[in-house]
C-alpha cells in the first residue's frame, strides 16, 4: 500500500490572523508545550478549554489554534467527544507541511544529528534522471546519510541532487541541513510529492537502525521542487515504524 500526495510549506497556507495574533499563538503554543505537555505523561488529558483560557488570559479562540499547532507538530492528539492528550514523546509525527527533518526533530525539542554513509559525484540512472529531468548519465550529487535525534537513529536517507545546483561542491555546506544550502543557493524549497510505502527493513537497515531485522517501517520518496518550479531533490528515507508516523489531512470531495 502506498499514499501519493503532495506538500507545501508553511508559508503556502492562506493567513487568517494578523501578524499579531500570530505572535499571540505561537506564544501560547510554546508555554502550553512547556508548562502544561513536558509535565505531563504520554496520553494523559490536558486540562479543559475554558482552564487553559482563565490560566493563560486568552481567548478560547487563541487557546484552539494553538492547540491545532502542537497537533500538527505531533505534541498533543485530539479524540473528538473526549478531549486533548499528549502524544508520545518517543513517536516523531511528520506534519503534511514541508519540513526537514532537522526542523521536526528540533520542533520536539530533541538534537538533530547525522552521519554521512556516502558523498560523492555519481551518475544518474534512469529513476534519477526521470524524477530530477536530466539526462541519464548526467553527474549529481549522491548523498546518503543516518539521520538522529538526540542520538537516537530514526531514518536511512538517500538523495541526488542535480550538479547544475551544487557545480563540484562536496564541502561541508552538503553535510549539514540541505534546506538551508537550498536557501543559500537561490533554490528556497517550495513544495513536493512524496510517496509513502509500508516496508520491512533489511539486515543491512536494521543494523543502521539499531533494531530488529524485519521489523516495520516507513519508505518516503520524495521529489522536492524550488519556488521557480525546478526539481532540486529526489530522495528516498527509511524511517523506523516505531519512532515515526506522517499526519495527512484529507477532505471529502463535494
Amino acid at each position: 500500500m502506498s499514499l501519493d500526495f503532495e506538500t507545501a510549506p508553511d508559508s503556502a497556507r492562506p493567513p487568517t490572523e494578523s501578524e499579531a495574533a500570530l505572535s499571540k499563538v505561537d506564544l501560547v503554543r510554546a508555554r502550553l508545550r512547556d508548562e502544561v505537555i513536558d509535565t505531563l505523561s504520554p496520553h494523559d488529558p490536558l486540562p479543559p478549554e475554558r482552564e487553559l483560557v482563565l490560566r493563560f488570559g486568552v481567548s478560547r479562540a487563541t487557546i484552539r489554534q494553538a492547540l491545532s499547532r502542537l497537533a500538527d507538530h505531533g505534541w498533543v492528539y485530539r479524540v473528538q467527544g473526549s478531549g486533548t492528550f499528549v502524544a508520545d514523546k518517543d513517536l516523531v509525527t511528520k506534519s503534511p507541511h514541508l519540513t526537514s527533518f532537522s526542523e521536526d526533530i528540533a520542533e520536539r525539542g530533541m538534537t538533530p544529528g547525522s552521519r554521512v554513509l556516502r558523498l560523492e559525484h555519481g551518475r544518474a540512472d534512469d529513476r534519477v534522471a526521470r524524477e530530477l529531468l536530466i539526462p541519464v548519465g548526467a553527474r549529481a550529487v549522491h548523498i546518503e546519510r543516518l539521520r538522529t535525534a538526540d542520538g537516537v537513529p530514526l531514518c536511512i536517507e538517500s538523495l541526488w541532487l542535480p550538479e547544475w545546483l551544487t557545480g563540484e561542491n562536496l564541502g561541508p555546506e552538503l553535510l549539514g541541513s540541505l534546506y538551508a544550502y537550498f536557501e543559500h543557493s537561490g533554490a528556497s524549497p517550495s513544495r513536493a510529492h512524496q510517496t509513502i510505502r509500508a516496508t520491512a527493513l533489511d539486515a543491512a537497515q536494521a543494523e543502521l537502525l539499531e533494531a530488529d531485522p524485519g521489523a516495520p517501517a516507513l519508505m518516503v520518496s520524495r521529489i522536492v521542487f524550488d519556488t521557480h518550479g525546478r526539481r532540486i531533490e529526489t530522495s528516498t528515507g527509511v524511517y523506523r515504524g516505531d519512532r515515526y508516523d506522517f499526519q495527512i489531512n484529507v477532505k471529502r470531495r463535494a
